[in-house]
């Protein structure tokens, strides 16, 4: 893993899962709940996701989009997404190593971006709340309006490219979905996997990781490795002091 680290100058990084367990507090199949009487209230007929899908969020919103023609009701429809995702960052539970990584990078020049199926609002509230968005430098890239350019679509891993100036072997990819490997294997990035579960682990093999991490803390120590010169203390930030 420490040469993954030394071959990239910008780290992508996954939002839910990676960063935070953003539905900790605001169960994600209470906000699918909240979404599907939305669906009833406003969408004509029905719209059906893959079984085992039915709690999912995101699921629900690219169903609505890939069966229903209105872009102005899709359009709609994530900006309730959106909302309830916001509430949600109210009561998200930080990943453990999460917030010490992310310092620990930018300390040593990394250029940190946000590649995300989530809204980009709700991570900017996100990090503001634990005094994170400043080391992104504006590199946030969420959900568009169009939910077909969600990931696997690698659309918000162009544009973090982009925004970094960093070619695709320059990049490391961390996230914790099937989708997150298969944009980055779309543009041959690099992709480590975060699984905090062992069953994750062959999915996102499966899905191009070349090596999976149970959890972020594990990447902590590495980052001495990265700059002798630039020792880490540790020294906790308020997701750690509280």
């Amino acid at each position: 893993m420490p040469r993954l680290f030394r071959a990239a100058k910008c780290i992508l990084l996954d939002f839910d899962g990676p960063v935070c367990d953003l539905f900790h507090g605001h169960p994600a199949p209470r906000v699918a709940a909240e979404l599907r009487g939305w669906i009833k209230r406003n969408v004509p007929g029905e719209v059906s996701v893959a079984e085992g899908a039915e709690d999912d969020p995101l699921a629900l919103l690219r169903a609505t989009a890939e069966q229903n023609p209105d872009r102005d009701l899709v359009r709609e429809m994530e900006q309730r997404l959106t909302e309830l995702e916001v509430l949600a960052t109210r009561t998200a539970r930080p990943t453990e190593g999460a917030d010490l990584l992310i310092r620990g990078l930018e300390a040593r020049g990394y250029l940190l971006a946000i590649t995300t199926n989530n809204s980009e609002r709700a991570v900017r509230n996100y990090l503001d709340l634990w005094d994170l968005t400043h080391l992104f430098h504006g590199r946030i890239h969420g959900r568009m309006p169009n939910p077909a350019l969600m990931k696997p679509n690698p659309y918000c891993l162009t544009r973090a490219l982009r925004s970094t100036g960093a070619t695709a072997a320059e990049a490391l990819m961390i996230g914790d979905s099937a989708a997150d490997g298969e944009a980055a294997e779309k543009l041959a990035v690099p992709f480590l996997g975060f699984g905090r579960t062992a069953s994750k682990d062959p999915v996102l093999r499966a899905a191009g990781a070349i090596e999976v991490v149970p959890t972020m803390s594990e990447l902590v120590p590495m980052l001495d490795g990265l700059d002798p010169d630039l020792p880490f203390d540790g020294t906790p930030s308020r997701a750690q002091a509280t």
